[in-house]
């Protein structure tokens, strides 16, 4: 089952060729998942070790380790210990043509794209109005964050901190669309794996956010949100199929 090896065509090489930061976790999970999902990298391959795959994405171990770990949880890869072991694509991956889907939103594009713009005019705003109780919430938030153990308080933190930027710009009506759109992210982020790594990952930008926030810099706090929403978007386009684009 696992003794299939990749064939050395363009496609595949055009797999392993290296990402370009500064995304590039979310575009390592992009890359592999893609490829996976279109069977450029079918049931069964072994991915090369984990030395050589760092060498061959540009990328650091420990990003691919992160990398990985994301695509193991969420049913794409597998790994097998001892002789004879690696990291191999699993026979059925999820979301492959002829596997069951789950219930995907088909519109988790359009949903992604809705909050992108709310939460750029938002932070745009908020770099020029955000007090220090607002800089203070959103600080807090980031430590419930580094403190949770479970996903459901990170993930309500995480809306907390998003909603924070909202309130910072002193618009009610822009808190309003934030918290709805964030609902709505909600039903699509489930979809994604989030080991420890990713959600480090993921708060680290947030801490960033509210020091540009707190510094009143527009430019950096939008360049990192900016960042931080596209990181998403590159791992649901790696596992969830063109039908759901």
């Amino acid at each position: 089952m696992y003794g299939c090896r990749m064939a050395r065509d363009s496609a595949v090489a055009a797999v392993f060729e290296p990402v370009q930061p500064p995304t590039t976790f979310e575009e390592t999970v992009e890359r592999l998942g893609t490829a996976i999902r279109l069977g450029i990298l079918g049931p069964g391959t072994r991915l090369p070790s984990e030395r050589e795959l760092a060498e061959q994405l540009g990328i650091s171990r420990s990003t691919l380790r992160q990398a990985i770990t994301t695509l193991v949880q969420s049913g794409h890869l597998t790994s097998v210990r001892g002789r004879g072991g690696g990291t191999f694509v699993v026979q059925e991956p999820p979301l492959a043509e002829g596997s069951p889907a789950g219930p995907v939103r088909e519109d988790w594009h359009e949903v992604i794209e809705l909050r992108k713009a709310i939460e750029i005019g938002c932070a745009t705003l908020a770099s020029e109005r955000a007090s220090e109780e607002d800089v203070a919430l959103m600080r807090d938030c980031v430590g419930r964050m580094s403190a949770a153990t479970e996903f459901d308080d990170y993930r309500r933190a995480d809306v907390r901190f998003h909603i924070a930027i909202a309130q910072a710009t002193r618009i009610p009506r822009l808190v309003a669309l934030m918290t709805e759109v964030q609902a709505e992210v909600s039903e699509v982020i489930a979809h994604i794996a989030h080991p420890p790594e990713v959600l480090d990952h993921s708060n680290a930008e947030h801490a960033e956010m509210a020091d540009a926030f707190e510094r009143h810099d527009g430019d950096a706090a939008v360049d990192c949100l900016c960042r931080h929403l596209d990181g998403t978007v590159h791992i649901l386009g790696g596992l969830f199929p063109p039908g759901h684009a």
